[in-house]
């Protein structure tokens, strides 16, 4: 490889770079394991690299799970420090997670990369009014004590997750707080509920992307190595920075601040479906 070549790969790892601090602010600040900043950021800079737009969806995805493994253990680390992780929820909800994620990833090879900007879109637009207008309280509060309620909600929000490429928390965090939980325990918990969703997603984006054609260099089916190690290891840093400034916001700022970000990323994804 030539300098020309080298140079012209410094813009794509600078972008990376910042975007490992952003999602780590991000994962400790609203538990969501910064997925829903790397996936786009991630696929912009796929695609202003010349990628098939499909494969950089599916790549930006997949990557965007394994990169949540690191940082959703620092920042449920920090949560849990602080008293903010329910382990009776942690426990119901792992199982089923794991399951409904894993099949989440093996299916999304299926999708086009359309279909899954918009399954990210829509549901960021869901989970945002759900924050603002708390109709999910209203519909599921009632249901706190059923483990089986816990446990279906377990498994969607593994499926739903894969196909989006988040840790969960963006889904996680208004049903906890629907359940009964309050804000920072729905954080903290999340945080720790990502870190088996990207695991079990991470395997089956592997699965489902090996031996795809026309995938960046240093690949392992739909996960880029190069990507992993540059977020994570800034993203797994900064996580503990953003779970102690989560913890300075009181609960209404929070989730104002939790439904602004989901209804900027959601617009950021229809505009690259109808746009290009």
């Amino acid at each position: 490889m030539d300098w020309a070549v080298l140079v012209g790969y410094w813009p794509f790892v600078l972008g990376l770079l910042v975007t490992g601090v952003f999602s780590g602010l991000a994962a400790g600040l609203l538990g969501i394991g910064g997925g829903a900043i790397i996936v786009p950021a991630l696929a912009t800079a796929l695609s202003l690299m010349g990628y098939d737009s499909d494969l950089v969806q599916h790549v930006a995805v997949g990557t965007s799970l394994a990169i949540i493994i690191p940082t959703g253990i620092m920042s449920a680390r920090a949560h849990y420090k602080r008293g903010a992780l329910d382990m009776r929820v942690l426990r119901l909800w792992a199982p089923l997670i794991v399951v409904g994620t894993f099949i989440g990833g093996l299916m999304a090879g299926y999708f086009s990369g359309d279909v899954l900007r918009i399954v990210f879109a829509v549901m960021a637009f869901v989970i945002a009014a759900n924050i603002v207008f708390a109709f999910q309280t209203k519909l599921m509060g009632h249901l706190d004590g059923s483990s089986l309620t816990h446990r279906i909600s377990a498994f969607v929000v593994g499926y739903i997750s894969a196909l989006m490429g988040i840790g969960g928390g963006s889904l996680t965090v208004p049903t906890l707080v629907a359940f009964g939980a309050t804000m920072h325990a729905a954080v903290g918990t999340s945080a720790a509920i990502g870190v088996a969703i990207a695991l079990s997603g991470t395997l089956g984006f592997v699965i489902s992307g090996w031996g795809v054609a026309g995938l960046p260099p240093f690949s392992v089916g739909y996960i880029n190595l190069v990507a992993l190690v540059l977020v994570a290891v800034l993203a797994a840093a900064f996580a503990p920075m953003g779970a102690a400034i989560a913890h300075r916001l009181n609960q209404q700022t929070l989730k104002y601040v939790f439904a602004a970000f989901l209804v900027f990323v959601g617009l950021n994804m229809l505009w690259k479906v109808i746009f290009g």
